[in-house]
């Protein structure tokens, strides 16, 4: 077993300001493996600007900008998410959900032109930054 050992202890993380959890069953129990990359994308964005309850309240047009998303794009991953019980969406307010008890699977479209693993890692990378700013 690995022994875990703080690498750089003057640049450890600390709870400032607001804060978003991921569950590890999120990972462990195939939930990131059953989305596509603007689901995950998308999902990701939702838990960084929700609050301790969930709740965010983003309109679709600032979610586009920021994760350099097509309409259709953002309508296809909003609406798989409901669909596997990830977030609920009222039309104007945002609520991710406690996970259910096990992922749903649907099919993972080819990717397109520009959804590669870099591509999506530049954008979660640019979003994170973003986002880091603003608090």
């Amino acid at each position: 077993m690995i022994k875990k050992k703080i690498l750089e202890p003057d640049r450890m993380r600390r709870i400032q300001g607001g804060f978003s959890f991921i569950p590890h069953r999120f990972l462990t129990d195939g939930f990131l493996a059953s989305l596509s990359q603007t689901e995950v994308l998308l999902y990701l964005f939702l838990i960084i600007v929700s609050d301790r309850n969930g709740l965010s309240f983003y309109s679709y047009d600032a979610i586009c900008t920021l994760l350099q998303f097509r309409v259709d794009e953002y309508i296809e991953a909003r609406d798989a998410l409901i669909k596997k019980d990830l977030i609920a969406f009222d039309g104007t307010i945002f609520q991710v959900l406690d996970l259910p008890s096990k992922p749903i699977r649907s099919s993972i479209p080819k990717p397109t032109p520009g959804s590669g693993k870099r591509e999506q890692l530049s954008k979660v990378t640019r979003l994170t930054n973003q986002s880091l700013r603003e608090i």
